[in-house]
């Protein structure tokens, strides 16, 4: 238009175009992503900027500021805010499902609360955002001038991540809008790569076939998703959204109710729907009380840090916390409305898509990219294998090529010379007369040979790839699973068929899946699902402490030293591929780091009633039972499930139904099986009764557990060796008694660390200081009588010993772990006992008071323990008068109707003077096995001589047994014989065709 020139224009048709012109300019260059890599212009920008840089994941971080004028000044046309804000965006974890740029510094928070200024915070491309730069540098995408024509940029990315539904996006343009909500890397690919296997049948693919895999938006902060709009609409709102590209799904928080005390009840949540703000969300619930729409809240506070989001909210008696959270979802952002608007850019024209589309655009974009990618490779390999050509050629006729570069008086002529004489390109005589002297070793020619066929079959195989796309679709589909196999991770956001009607918890949602929970020696607590036991190194992260069955919906329930326990739901303990993984138990429950995990077990968590009793027992002997009815919930404050002397601490909790037998073992070699109903069940807070006397003061309890029938009690001692013997060699006792003999310590074994049950097909893992697993079962044990002697189990290193065992268990009952208590200076094995006076889990240190855990079928522990006060002053008693010690004050008095039948009964029992540890007079004992001259195995008891047991043999009673033991592999065979009296013989020893037999008589 000239100057001073007037024209005449319609302006209705003027302001049509002009706004025309606008909204496309805004539309393609700002607001709507790019349907292939799924960026906007100033995300893609940022991106590759930051590529340019240099500022890779392995690299140093970078100021912000640096980032933002680089992007100002090469490529984005408007201001640094907006390209801060995107920076930004990509960077928080609560924005994107999978960051793009790996910050460091403020980059804000969930709420609300904006980042840091530029010039404070810094970063670097994330690994995930490296990867949709992958092979930009091999004329993959195309390349457009930036503002001013000095520099090109690029127009897309190569993207090897589907991030346009991985990530999702939303932006206003003119006159429309994209909400594209994010999704499950996993899900994302396997919906691909179900498609490229029916590439040739695409149009026959449904979306239903593709929410085969595909099952919904999957939140950074988690969250539910309902399927249907209410209990009667039969519609699915998810699969209308990804047939049509537009839809509205309701999404609600997550939260669960835990009991706390006074009959009082709270609310927690801990996660919330995507995009809503946290502090305004505790402002809506505070306005909400103050105006009287809410009652019955008592305190509202936000405990969330960075293990994760926590919102506590308690409420008072008179209300119920179930109609509480239903006023909460229907009042507050907990539950609000996601809309979905796939609407991208497609060939730079706007296009609602639907999920098959937006797929098939992303897979028409990867077959561009890597059809493009071989043509270049392949051109460089032709390149690079047509100078190797040369340079052999070069080699073949080395002193000719000599001899002509000599006589050349300039390069030009050589290089004219060498292309006449062997028919070389002028490349390949640039590449001869550039070759250096030390090209000519044999080492270097072999090389050069060897990249000459290298490079030929990379050209074979790049023509072949570039001919068959079904090639090319292998090798993308090959590209996806790596992809996922790097990022791939687990859904955060689940999906329920509905939100209406009764109230959804954490509990009722969660799917019932069975897992292992691990727990290890540090209290680290990792959770992994499936049947299989998890894997475990020989060397592992941390020692096993325990291998607990469990259901997501179960809850966990973790028993100090000190006796006091919490309940904790399975679904919280996060996921861990392998023990010593997951995260500390301080973390997840109102315990401390200072106290010690003493056993653990695992209780279902549907509120229903519980039948049986939970049987603890400490290790200075100690033994109750409570009831399972008597355990609360979900709890938020520790509770006291048994009050521990401040001389012992608690070692195992094992699940019983009341009519089962338990067994004890001592680190001395002795075990006492019992009755558990000889133990009445008693409150949360008492003390308990004495279960077994120990020998000495340095003496403790190392294993205790359920009889089972058929099983054996396995036995190991700190140098490794070990034995089984079977269940019923140990006769039933009366409690608080001495007990049988189990192990002798044989020479060079100090004590024994651990005893538990075994059963045949079941293994165990022996654990040793040195930080080293095994596995062993009955079959690497050996097997006999309690007089059996021990055999090596394993081989241990120098100085190294056996620090515990761990049995997993697969129904449901947890499993158990022992440790030996740590070694002297001088490398003689001590007896741990906690500081008299003080909490043991308190002022008792790592080498004060024992650190194995000893895993009861229900739980963890075995910390090493010392007679209690009463124990020691029992004893002498015990021994000088050849009567009973009296049971120490942790015993409670039976009530005045028990007391009362017990003092009967006394009174009308004959009077006898029994041994200490012995049963009574007239306890008789059956067995299964069969001895001459008289059926089966009994045991005679004689006033004054108690508990001797044995075969009858030649049809003699009285106090004379005689046991016999034969084996003919090699093993040790054993007599023993016994007389009346007190007469002792003398034993012998002779050997026979390489056996060694014993012959001993001894005095009963």
């Amino acid at each position: 238009m000239e100057v001073g020139l007037i024209k005449q224009i319609n302006i209705d048709h003027e302001m049509r175009e002009s706004y025309l012109s606008y909204a496309m300019s805004v539309i393609v260059s700002r607001a709507l992503p790019d349907a292939r890599d799924g960026l906007k212009p100033v995300q893609r920008r940022i991106l590759y900027a930051m590529y340019d840089m240099g500022l890779r994941p392995d690299s140093p971080y970078r100021k912000s500021a640096r980032v933002v004028g680089e992007v100002l000044g090469k490529y984005h046309p408007h201001g640094d805010q907006s390209v801060y804000e995107a920076m930004v965006r990509m960077a928080q974890d609560f924005s994107m499902r999978y960051m793009l740029v790996d910050g460091q510094g403020n980059f804000g928070s969930i709420d609300g609360d904006s980042a840091a200024a530029m010039r404070y915070t810094e970063a670097r491309l994330s690994f995930s955002g490296y990867d949709l730069l992958a092979d930009i540098d091999k004329n993959t995408i195309d390349y457009e001038p930036n503002f001013d024509d000095s520099l090109k940029q690029p127009t897309v990315l190569p993207a090897t991540i589907p991030n346009l539904l991985v990530n999702g996006a939303s932006g206003i343009a003119v006159g429309m809008a994209t909400s594209i909500p994010p999704h499950n890397l996993t899900e994302i690919v396997g919906a691909l790569v179900y498609m490229l296997d029916r590439w040739e049948t695409l149009d026959d693919i449904s979306v239903n076939d593709l929410m085969r895999f595909v099952q919904g938006p999957d939140f950074p902060t988690g969250g539910l998703i309902a399927r249907h709009r209410g209990e009667d609409d039969d519609a699915d709102a998810i699969a209308a959204a990804y047939a049509t590209g537009r839809g509205r799904l309701v999404v609600r928080a997550r939260a669960h109710i835990e009991q706390m005390e006074r009959n009082k009840s709270r609310i927690v949540i801990t996660e919330i729907p995507y995009q809503v703000n946290k502090t305004n969300l505790l402002g809506r619930i505070a306005d909400l009380h103050r105006d009287g729409r809410l009652e019955g809240l008592t305190d509202l506070r936000d405990e969330s840090d960075r293990r994760g989001l926590r919102i506590i909210i308690e409420t008072t008696r008179t209300v119920a916390a179930e109609e509480v959270l239903a006023d909460l979802f229907r009042l507050t952002p907990l539950q609000s409305t996601f809309s979905i608007s796939l609407l991208a850019l497609v060939n730079n024209e706007p296009r609602v898509l639907t999920l098959k589309q937006a797929l098939r655009v992303y897979l028409e974009h990867r077959l561009e990219v890597v059809r493009r990618r071989s043509e270049y490779d392949l051109e460089k390999a032709r390149q690079r294998a047509h100078i190797l050509e040369g340079l052999l050629v070069a080699l073949d006729h080395l002193d000719e090529v000599i001899e002509i570069i000599r006589r050349s008086r300039t390069v030009e002529t050589a290089r004219a010379n060498l292309i006449e004489r062997f028919k070389l390109s002028d490349v390949q005589a640039g590449a001869i007369l550039d070759m250096q002297l030390r090209r000519l070793a044999a080492l270097e020619r072999k090389k050069i040979q060897d990249e000459h066929k290298e490079k030929l079959a990379l050209i074979k195989e790049l023509t072949k790839l570039l001919a068959h796309p079904e090639l090319m679709r292998e090798q993308i589909k090959a590209e996806l699973l790596a992809v996922s196999e790097r990022f791939g991770d687990k859904r955060r956001t689940q999906i329920v068929d509905t939100v209406e009607g009764a109230i959804l918890t954490s509990a009722g949602l969660l799917p019932d899946e069975q897992g292992w929970i691990m727990v290890s020696e540090k209290g680290t607590l990792g959770r992994c699902v499936g049947d299989a036991l998890p894997g475990m190194a020989r060397k592992p992260l941390e020692q096993p402490a325990a291998l607990i069955r469990a259901s997501t919906r179960d809850v966990l329930y973790l028993i100090t030293a000190s006796g006091r326990a919490v309940g904790l739901p399975v679904h919280r303990v996060p996921e861990a591929a392998e023990i010593g993984k997951g995260a500390p138990w301080s973390e997840l429950s109102p315990l401390g780091r200072d106290d010690r995990l003493a056993a653990a077990l695992v209780l279902p968590g549907n509120g229903g009633p519980r039948e049986g009793f939970l049987f603890l027992t400490t290790l200075a002997g100690v033994v109750k039972r409570v009831r399972l009815d008597d355990l609360p919930g979900v709890t938020t404050e520790p509770f006291t499930v048994i009050n521990v002397a401040e001389d012992d601490a608690l070692g195992w909790a094992r699940v019983t139904t009341g009519t089962q037998e338990v067994l004890l073992a001592t680190s001395s070699g002795m075990a006492i099986r019992f009755g558990e109903d000889s133990v009445r069940p008693m409150g949360l807070p008492a003390s308990g009764v004495m279960g077994i006397k120990l020998d000495s003061e340095t003496d403790g309890v190392v294993g205790m557990d359920v009889v089972a029938p058929n099983g054996f009690l396995w036995s190991i001692t700190d140098n490794g060796l070990a034995k089984a013997t079977p269940i019923d060699d140990y006769p039933l006792q009366n409690r608080y008694g001495q007990g049988v003999i189990n192990m002798r310590l044989p020479k060079g074994a100090s004590e024994v660390v651990a005893a538990t049950l075994l059963t045949r097909g079941a293994s165990l893992i022996v654990t040793t200081s040195g930080g080293v697993t095994k596995r062993l079962g009955l079959s690497d044990t050996t097997i006999g009588v309690r007089s059996v002697r021990p055999q090596p189990a394993l081989t241990l290193a120098v100085k190294s010993r056996v620090t515990g065992v761990v049995l997993p268990v697969a129904n449901g009952a947890a499993e158990r772990k022992a440790s030996a208590a740590p070694e002297s200076p001088s490398g003689t094995p001590k007896r741990a006992r906690p500081a008299v006076g003080k909490k043991a889990t308190e002022a008792a240190t790592p080498a004060e008071l024992p650190t194995q855990l000893e895993l009861s079928a229900n739980g963890p522990v075995t910390m090493k323990k010392v007679a209690s006060a009463a124990t020691k002053k029992a004893a002498p008693a015990a021994k000088a008068t050849g009567a009973p010690a009296a049971e120490p004050s942790a015993q409670l008095e039976l009530p005045i109707g028990e007391a009362a039948a017990s003092k009967k009964a006394a009174s009308g029992a004959p009077k006898t003077t029994a041994r200490p540890g012995r049963p009574p007079q007239g306890d008789q004992r059956h067995a299964p096995d069969r001895g001459q001259g008289r059926a089966g195995r009994q045991t005679i008891t004689r006033q004054g001589d108690a508990g001797q047991e044995g075969h009858c043999a030649n049809g003699r009673t009285g106090r004379q047994a005689a046991a016999r033991q034969s084996d003919r592999c090699g093993q040790e065979v054993s007599y023993t014989g016994g007389r009346t009296g007190h007469r002792q013989g003398q034993g012998r020893t002779t050997t026979r065709q390489g056996q060694r037999t014993e012959h001993t008589t001894a005095r009963f």
